[in-house]
């Protein structure tokens, strides 16, 4: 890269200050007041420009200003978010003025790429979700806010550990083997998705009380200002800033419990000790009757608890004002969290605060914004693998043995004391004899200037220079009285790892309003510059008493993987009359991820907006707004991909791959596989939508029609053996074509003074196929094996395959008796030549839904509100490997001599050992699920009109309809694999808000 950072900040540094010796003529000072024209109440931050100077400044709390013009009858516009523009002639250095208020969602204003946009001037697929439209309830992870809530962005919790996420999809995913994660982008700060050490969810330490909207940039004519980082989508968050006016407070309190109301079904002790005693009637065969314990244990129940949360915010809001009449405008903030998980051991605490300065100096000309944001969190994590171990475990043994010598916990042991190797372990012992505390700093800050110059007023110089530093450290501490590491007394492994990301943006925006020509134009130009920089502390492992594990020391103490994108952006944003709008972009990245040869890359896009309200319903007071949207264009993708991929690489062997010389074993260095021609992933989308709104925004929505398809996929496909280090290969090969249709449609059926009702449906239907695999023509090719499960070695239910959709299941076609029960070990021979093999297995149904959909409705009643708000899918599949794993007789009577427990399907299949590949197993997880119900009351004012007060209460997760019999049929991944998941809670919170 050839421009360093600090070399761009002296070089912009330099130019400002230039700009900043001009000195303007003399001036004459204008005052007055901004008042409603509905109740003469007065307007505070309305933008007061004099037109001739382009010099701006903004009301006070009480509506006044004052501001400095070339004379005492100066024109001077005023501008204001919801009221109509306008322009007046001062008089002898006064004007008082009224607006008119307007249709306020037309005027609303859009975060995106690089600025803000009216609603009416987007050409776009963005939808902004603002604070109070934001998810109700114990919410910890900012993604949570817009569950259910945009149409075409699937958000899909991970489960209910304590601060867990989510995983987020925006018109599906549009990569194989590189992320499908959007980009997220926090107060112009594009942040890095891979997280850091210490914490299960990167975005859990942005603590969602500070946010104000958030943004979703679904097409590529929105994500194309982003480049190489947004084939996937962005998502922009932007947190609260400063009021004007005096300084308010205000703090919220929310307490919540959670509990698990579903568990996973399986067999009961009762139901155990029949089975068993049934086998050694029926067989003979007399095992297993003495190992049964006469205990009645339901594990699940036993590690499971109830979960509190505490989460407190105290902000601070306004502007201070200073001796020589400098105004700052401010925020201030902190926050706790306090969370425990259902699953025992498992907590969440993050201590947050935030700032954001908004001032402006040199006369009003530069605007600064400066906002910082710092967390700390803290999370114990319980070990998952109890949750598998509650399921499989003995349901006839007690959870103690006091007189045992593994802490107390009643364990499979061998005739020797010992346990057994392979054996499930006592489920709560895996969770109290382990620590493993993480911990994490976080800083994200940024400093964003706009100068305007004095002799070119429509030419604004800009700046954002920011940061984003994590610090992630913690350890695994294993006991050394546990029986998971008897044999080595104990485990004790730490870890650490510190990540830095720096951004310098430098651009020119030109912004001209040509009235004589009905056009407004504006230009920018964009340089920017972003270094993720990683260093990994390696560690040995040890026992509890400090003995170093020698198969644990690492070849290197560090690992500092880093990479850079530098990148270049036009745009060009016309309007002519309100009517027509053309919006036109070209970036250029270059990232050092790539070989010389493939680094830089170039997306373009174009869009196109007919605001057909004003071309012929201009006097139609029914319509309020009626845009056609037509856009194109290309984005990047190159996360989810190695560092130094395209580099050659030799690793050291391990010790169970040494060389012998004589009577020494050696390791040696060994190649990985190697391809040198790694190169963008790119994604063209095609967009066409309409948005309306009617009956005074009565009635309103938006249609959304799109293509995308992506291009040199970054696969990993099999390679011919011996022609390289490996049988498989990471490439550029392939392509995937995604379409789909959204809607949205916001309803305000009920509007009176003391009562209103409002309703939003959305809804997205996409499809997704893969077109090509290879790089050349083999008819012999059968696809890609994809969707590992647990159980048996190596085996697999999916494929990538040609015509279809990604992780397509490939599986055997079960055969039913005539009762409609599966036949064990028998499957359809669909070829007919009389064996069934893996000719035989069948492509179909795929884990991705066809429809996704939201829906969230309020009533308003005099001071009182109720909501409710909903998500679901459809055409979605999940594979149940919990029940072909565990729903046999081998899982009841384990080969190697000791008990468990089986999934209640055993009883419906009667199946002896396990059959992984049969469609059997395949089951229809469309849902629909009720997030949230939530009542509140806004008591207003009180202790003598000096504070305000809101109460509210919710219940989340209240109910779900699907017919999927798995524990959850919204917890697997993209592969479609439903396993051993963190079951999520049904949440109660109470909470109070005061302003004062």
């Amino acid at each position: 890269m050839k421009l360093l950072p600090g070399k761009v900040l002296q070089v912009f540094l330099l130019l400002l200050f230039a700009f900043t010796s001009f000195t303007a003529f003399s001036q004459t000072q204008i005052s007055g007041r901004v008042t409603d024209s509905k109740d003469n109440s007065p307007l505070s931050s309305v933008s007061v420009r004099v037109k001739s100077t382009g010099k701006t400044v903004q009301t006070a709390a009480d509506g006044t200003f004052k501001i400095d013009a070339p004379s005492p009858s100066a024109v001077l516009i005023f501008t204001s978010i919801g009221f109509a523009s306008q322009q007046t002639a001062a008089s002898n250095g006064a004007v008082n003025i009224a607006l008119v208020q307007t249709n306020t969602q037309l005027q609303d204003v859009v975060v995106v790429a690089y600025g803000t946009r009216k609603k009416s001037d987007l050409t776009g697929a963005v939808t902004s979700v603002g604070a109070k439209d934001f998810q109700k309830g114990q919410v910890s992870s900012a993604e949570q806010l817009l569950q259910g809530k945009v149409a075409g962005l699937q958000v899909t919790p991970g489960g209910g550990s304590a601060g867990g996420g989510s995983k987020l999809r925006i018109r599906s995913g549009a990569s194989l083997n590189a992320s499908n994660d959007p980009l997220i982008v926090i107060d112009g700060v594009p942040v890095e998705s891979n997280g850091v050490s210490g914490s299960a969810n990167y975005l859990n330490t942005i603590n969602p009380n500070d946010i104000e909207s958030i943004s979703t940039l679904k097409d590529a004519s929105a994500t194309a200002l982003y480049g190489s980082r947004a084939s996937n989508g962005v998502l922009i968050i932007t947190t609260k800033k400063g009021t004007g006016g005096k300084t308010r407070y205000n703090f919220n309190t929310k307490l919540s419990v959670a509990s698990v109301s579903d568990f996973i079904p399986v067999l009961t002790a009762n139901q155990v000790r029949s089975i068993i005693t049934a086998q050694a009637a029926a067989t003979g065969n007399n095992t297993y009757l003495p190992k049964l314990g006469s205990a009645t244990t339901d594990w699940q129940r036993v590690i499971f608890q109830d979960a509190p949360a505490a989460d407190n915010n105290l902000s601070a809001s306004g502007t201070a004002r200073f001796g020589n009449g400098f105004k700052l405008p401010f925020r201030a903030s902190a926050g706790y969290l306090t969370q425990t998980g259902v699953l025992t051991t498992n907590r969440f605490e993050r201590i947050s605060t935030a700032l954001n300065l908004n001032p402006k100096m040199l006369k009003d000309r530069l605007s600064v914004n400066i906002a910082f944001k710092y967390s700390n969190t803290k999370t114990r994590f319980a070990n998952e693998g109890a949750i598998g171990s509650a399921v499989a475990f003995d349901p006839t043994q007690p959870v103690l043995n006091p007189f045992g010598k593994y802490g107390g916990y009643y364990e499979t042991l061998q005739a020797d004391g010992k346990p057994f190797d392979l054996a499930t372990r006592n489920p709560l012992a895996l969770l109290k004899l382990r620590q493993n505390p993480g911990y994490v700093d976080r800083m994200i800050g940024n400093v964003q200037l706009d100068y305007q110059l004095p002799f070119f007023p429509d030419l604004h110089v800009q700046g954002n220079f920011g940061m984003d530093n994590a610090y992630g450290h913690g350890y695994t501490l294993v006991d050394s009285s546990a029986a998971t590491n008897y044999q080595k007394h104990g485990y004790y492994s730490p870890y650490k790892q510190k990540k830095f990301n720096y951004i310098a943006d430098e651009s020119l925006l030109y912004t001209k309003d040509l009235k004589s020509i009905k056009s407004k134009v504006d230009v920018l130009v964009l340089h920017s510059y972003q270094d993720f920089y990683t260093n990994v502390y390696n560690y040995s492992g040890y026992s509890q008493a400090g003995v170093i594990d020698s198969t644990t020391i690492p070849n290197f103490a560090s690992d500092k993987p880093e990479y850079r994108i530098e990148s270049y952006l036009g745009q060009l944003h016309y309007n002519y009359n309100e009517t027509y709008i053309l919006q036109g972009s070209v970036r250029r990245d270059a990232t050092s991820k790539f070989a010389k040869q493939n680094r830089v890359g170039y997306f373009p896009s174009v869009s196109l907006g007919w605001r057909l309200k004003n071309q012929f319903f201009k006097n139609t007071r029914f319509i309020n707004e009626l845009k056609l949207r037509g856009g194109w264009g290309e984005t990047g993708q190159q996360d989810g991909i190695g560092y130094y991929s395209y580099l050659p690489i030799y690793s050291q062997s391990t010790t169970t791959a040494q060389y012998q010389f004589g009577n020494t074993y050696y390791n040696f260095l060994r190649p990985s596989a190697y391809y040198g021609d790694l190169k963008w992933e790119t994604t063209a989308t095609t967009n066409l939508g309409l948005d309306f709104s009617l009956m005074n925004n009565r009635i309103s929505g938006s249609v959304d029609a799109y293509e995308k398809k992506t291009r040199n996929l970054l696969s990993t496909v099999p390679v011919a053996p011996g022609s390289n280090f490996n049988i498989q290969l990471l490439v550029n090969v392939g392509n995937i074509t995604n379409r789909g249709i959204e809607a949205s449609l916001n309803l305000v059926p009920i509007k009176t003074k003391n009562f209103s009702w409002d309703l939003n449906v959305n809804g997205a239907y996409n499809k997704s196929k893969i077109t090509n695999l290879l790089k050349v023509n083999d008819s012999s090719f059968k696809g890609i094996t994809v969707s590992g499960i647990s159980g048996g070695t190596g085996n697999s239910v999916g494929k990538h395959f040609v015509g279809y959709a990604p992780y397509t299941y490939y599986m055997y076609k079960q055969v039913y008796d005539a009762a409609g029960k599966p036949i064990e070990g028998l499957y359809e021979d669909l070829n007919r030549d009389g064996v069934v093999d893996d000719n035989d297995r069948r492509l179909f149904k795929h884990p991705s839904p066809d429809f996704i959909f939201g829906f969230s409705t309020q009533f308003n009643i005099y001071k009182f509100y109720l909501g409710v708000t909903a998500h679901g899918m459809a055409g979605n599949y999940l594979y149940n490997n919990f029940n072909s794993n565990s729903g046999t007789l081998k899982a009841i009577q384990n080969p190697l001599g000791f008990i468990g427990n089986a999934s209640a399907n055993y009883l419906e299949t009667g199946f002896k050992t396990p059959q992984y590949l049969s469609d059997y197993y395949l089951e229809n997880a469309s849902f629909l699920r009720f997030d949230n119900i939530n009542v509140g009351y806004d008591f207003g004012k009180i202790s003598h009109g000096k504070a305000t007060l809101r109460m509210s209460a919710s219940v989340q997760n209240v109910a779900i309809i699907t017919k999927y019999s798995g524990a959850d049929p919204e917890n697997a991944g993209d592969q479609g694999v439903d396993n051993n998941i963190y079951p999520r809670p049904r949440t109660y919170s109470v909470g109070a808000s005061i302003d004062f």
